[in-house]
């Protein structure tokens, strides 16, 4: 049973000279190939020369195209931007005459006058712009959009209200031209003087 193993276990050894050989004779297949394959990818960007032109011609065509959709859109959008920006300069330019006008119909003074068809057109000029007006007594205060110039603490308010108008605020669209000028009422603290 000994004889069996040793022989099964019995593996031939092999000089360091003969796997020298070995590795030389598998870099020189390696050589050979590599070399093989070099020539047929030269063959191959020989043939597709004139293909690779033509398809280097046409990137940069879809590129030229790409850029030129590209500024045309950047150019509409700054023009837009451009528009409202003029459209928005003469709306506010003109904010202190609707100013005026409203303060003299509040008073009564454009009843059975002139100047009442000049305010009503002013104003359709206005809202063929996207003019809205804003600031009505009872709304909520927003910090963004009103500006307030009185805080008066009142009991009878559970948020900021706005007791009162000085100037009406003005949008065009998202964009605020001018804020509300207003009076509020803050909620009262229940240790604040004015409470009791």
């Amino acid at each position: 049973m000994s004889e069996s193993n040793n022989s099964e276990q019995q593996i031939p050894e092999e000089s360091p000279d003969s796997i020298h050989d070995a590795s030389q004779s598998l870099e020189s297949e390696d050589s050979s190939d590599s070399d093989a394959l070099n020539e047929e990818l030269a063959d191959l960007v020989e043939d597709l020369g004139p293909q690779s032109k033509e398809a280097e011609l046409l990137a940069d065509l879809q590129r030229l195209q790409a850029e030129f959709v590209n500024y045309k859109n950047r150019v509409e959008r700054d023009r837009d931007v451009a528009r409202n920006s003029a459209v928005a300069e003469v709306l506010r330019s003109l904010l202190p005459v609707l100013d005026d006008l409203g303060r003299a119909e509040a008073h009564g003074d454009l009843e059975g006058s002139p100047f009442a068809a000049v305010a009503t057109k002013l104003r359709n000029a206005g809202d063929k712009f996207g003019l809205k007006q804003f600031g009505e007594k009872g709304d909520k205060f927003d910090p963004e959009l009103h500006n307030a110039l009185v805080q008066t603490p009142s009991a009878s308010v559970t948020d900021t209200r706005i007791a009162d108008v000085v100037e009406f605020g003005f949008m065009v669209g998202d964009r605020l031209l001018r804020p509300a000028m207003v009076a509020v009422f803050i909620p009262a603290d229940d240790n604040s003087p004015e409470a009791e």
